[in-house]
């Protein structure tokens, strides 16, 4: 299938200043050279810990950050360079859910001119058109018409964060990146969000960039995984793969945290923890070099991908 979209030796730095002069004496490495190519219709995600960079990504993506280098390529254009941007309808193909979604609506508006907003400016939509495709966008994300005379403050976490989703589907996108969407909700009002997202990805083929630190979260989301760490991918690869052929010792790390329901098996559950902590303190030299960085990715097979310092490939398949 067809690139949508291609991501290239991403990388974004941010400039440390110090002394009188403010000069710029080191960079923040937030994302240090990744690769990523999505298809239309299916659905990846990154995850990570708290400041591995997952986040700046996925706003770079949508032009809320700025690149240092590489390339964004859209239907064959880098859409980092802005006068090829503009001549694309980028900003209506490419939208975001954001984490918090109280923070991300308009306090002062109400749901139905929340929701005209992207119709208006992208397809000129107005009168009773216009008020007809906000009737069957509330109803796609489970909410009643009456919900669009209301204010953001007046929904619940879950409720808003649906209409932060339809918000998104408006212009019925190519791409949605989905920053931590259900992170702030609890177990059961996820479920809800997901299953709206699956639906919605059904009816309009729109393809997700799933955003988590949550493995346990994408597992049913998600066709592709990148895990990340300091700023770049460690393993990625099928469901399949990280879930039960993980290779790397973050990745092995990332699933010993995903919490189990078993009272039962608890204290194995927490003793393998702790043995995995060990293992990772003692063969990070695997995957990071002498200053920390992971090393490039190797292919060890046609859907996997992991962080080997070189010449470890064979020493990795050969654990298997």
């Amino acid at each position: 299938m067809t690139a949508l979209l291609t991501i290239k030796d991403l990388k974004v730095y941010y400039p440390i200043k110090t002394g009188i002069l403010n000069r710029t004496t080191d960079h923040i490495k937030a994302v240090d050279g990744v690769d990523l190519v999505i298809e239309a219709g299916k659905t990846y995600g990154i995850i990570g810990e708290s400041g591995s960079g997952k986040s700046t990504i996925g706003k770079t993506i949508v032009g809320l950050e700025q690149a240092t280098s590489g390339e964004i390529i859209y239907e064959g254009v880098n859409i980092l360079h802005k006068k090829a941007k503009k001549r694309f309808e980028y900003n209506k193909d490419v939208q975001m859910i954001f984490q918090d979604s109280l923070s991300s609506l308009n306090p002062k508006k109400r749901i139905k001119d929340i929701i005209s907003e992207p119709l208006k400016n992208f397809e000129k939509l107005k009168g009773e058109e216009l008020q007809a495709r906000v009737r069957e966008i509330i109803k796609i994300v489970g909410l009643d018409e009456d919900s669009l005379y209301k204010y953001p403050h007046q929904f619940s976490g879950g409720q808003r964060q649906r209409i932060d989703i339809a918000r998104a589907v408006a212009t019925r996108p190519k791409l949605i990146i989905a920053d931590e969407p259900v992170s702030a909700l609890d177990l059961s009002v996820q479920a809800q969000v997901l299953n709206y997202l699956k639906r919605i990805q059904k009816k309009y083929g729109i393809a997700y960039l799933f955003i988590s630190h949550d493995l346990g979260v994408v597992y049913h989301m998600c066709d592709t995984l990148a895990i990340m760490h300091r700023g770049r991918f460690v393993e990625v690869g099928g469901r399949k793969d990280i879930y039960q052929d993980p290779r790397h010792i973050y990745t092995k790390r990332l699933l010993a945290a995903i919490p189990q329901t078993t009272i039962a098996d608890r204290e194995i559950n927490k003793q393998r923890r702790q043995k995995l902590e060990q293992e990772f303190l003692a063969q990070k030299i695997q995957g990071y070099d002498e200053s920390g960085k992971p090393y490039p990715l190797q292919r060890i097979s046609e859907t996997h991908l992991v962080a080997l310092r070189k010449g470890e490939r064979s020493n990795v398949e050969d654990d298997h």
